[in-house]
């Protein structure tokens, strides 16, 4: 029997609280077909599946249909700007194997462990003005520019126009948002192509000036004779700047904002910092940073009684799996800290595809929301928390807390 339900992101309440709507779908139409042509899981075990399974990434591989039509009418078939589509995010191997292994040479644990006092200096620092204010939108004060200052040192960026950056790379974001608005895409596109020669004068500059960085070190690295392309080295660090810092913003916020909601799980936090690091990963589950995961089958794909056929658009979508009762049991709608199974959660991907960035994101949402909450016992809401209005990226633009006893 077909489904009358039918996912839609833009119904009232749902950037606020997508959950009950993806429960709905999980428990009553797993494998979704929407009328858009799109298909849609919400169970773990068919995401992880999916996930693991190898399936392509690469938008030449969608079949002819609606969304295909949608794109061409929006920014035609070719690529919009030099670079496009090279990175190893939107790569399949044996090019996203040559590319993640060059990358993550230079993208080691070794490296970020390497980060974890400036991460601290950094976090100490802006606790300290947001101390000094009283009142913040943390998302401003610290979720933002954290990840954005630690992926502009770790990768030892040259002098840039650091706001125009963080404008392109908003803007580019949008990217990872289902939907074919054509204003939308052009928009994207053209910060795309901005955002491209930003980074190419950039590593331009530091070809002249190498340090012991991780953009020297992609500059110089080098797998069996195997190096990175002019055009492949502005794409993987275009990536990783939005792929380091965007998510991030996420992680933090959203994981305050569930402590906030939750005293109980606060307070167990603030008596058992050792409970810090599964913390961590219960809140990624909880709410999850990155909502779902493109995949694209270049063959029939069965999944339980459905066929998802050769070209199709599938969205894996993450923050639906973490929330499955048949892996978390009955309480996976509850943010339990001290959770045993948490670390099964999808929110870092599986697979080829599994986020390069995890070790980097948890050690900042370690250092950050840890030394937040136990520095400012009379951390609170003092208002509703605005959300950013996106599906995919979902979080916030403004959080508005208090770190000071009120009167």
């Amino acid at each position: 029997m077909t489904s009358t339900l039918i996912f839609n992101p833009f119904a009232p309440g749902y950037a606020t609280d997508p959950y009950p709507h993806l429960a709905e779908l999980r428990a009553h139409d797993p494998v979704h077909q929407h009328p858009m042509g799109f298909w849609l899981l919400t169970r773990h075990a068919d995401v992880s599946a999916v996930l693991r399974s190898g399936m392509s990434v690469e938008l030449r591989n969608l079949g002819d249909g609606r969304l295909r039509e949608q794109r061409q009418e929006a920014v035609g078939e070719e690529p919009q700007w030099r670079g496009a589509e090279l990175s190893m995010l939107d790569r399949d191997p044996p090019d996203h194997t040559r590319l993640r292994r060059l990358v993550s040479r230079a993208f080691t644990r070794r490296a970020v462990a390497a980060m974890e006092a400036r991460v601290v200096e950094l976090v100490d620092a802006e606790l300290d003005r947001i101390e000094a204010a009283g009142e913040v939108n943390l998302v401003d004060a610290l979720a933002f520019p954290l990840p954005f200052n630690v992926i502009s040192e770790l990768l030892g960026m040259p002098p840039i126009d650091h706001v125009r950056l963080r404008e392109l790379a908003g803007i580019v974001g949008r990217s990872l948002e289902p939907g074919t608005d054509p204003q939308l895409m052009q928009s994207i596109a053209a910060a795309n192509a901005e955002l491209y020669a930003l980074t190419a004068d950039a590593i331009a500059v530091k070809r002249k000036n190498r340090g012991e960085d991780l953009l020297t070190a992609l500059i110089e690295g080098e797998d069996d004779g195997d190096v990175l392309s002019d055009d492949e080295l502005v794409a993987q660090v275009v990536l990783l700047y939005l792929a380091g810092h965007e998510t991030t913003v996420n992680l933090i916020a959203n994981g305050v904002l569930g402590l906030l909601r939750h005293p109980d799980q606060l307070a167990l936090l603030r008596s058992r910092p050792d409970l810090l690091p599964d913390a961590i990963e219960e809140l990624v589950r909880y709410d999850a940073p990155v909502q779902l995961s493109r995949r694209i089958t270049t063959a029939p794909y069965k999944l339980r009684d459905r066929e998802i056929p050769a070209g199709s658009f599938v969205l894996a979508c993450l923050s639906a799996a973490n929330r499955d009762e048949t892996v978390f049991g009955p309480d996976a709608d509850q943010l339990k800290l001290d959770r045993p199974d948490s670390r099964n959660h999808v929110s870092f991907g599986m697979g080829v595809h599994h986020c390069l960035g995890a070790v980097l994101a948890r050690l900042e949402g370690r250092i950050s929301i840890g030394r937040l909450v136990q520095r400012f016992p009379a951390l609170r809401l003092v208002g509703e928390p605005t959300w950013n209005g996106r599906i995919n990226l979902r979080g916030m633009s403004d959080l508005p807390v208090a770190v000071r006893q009120s009167a």
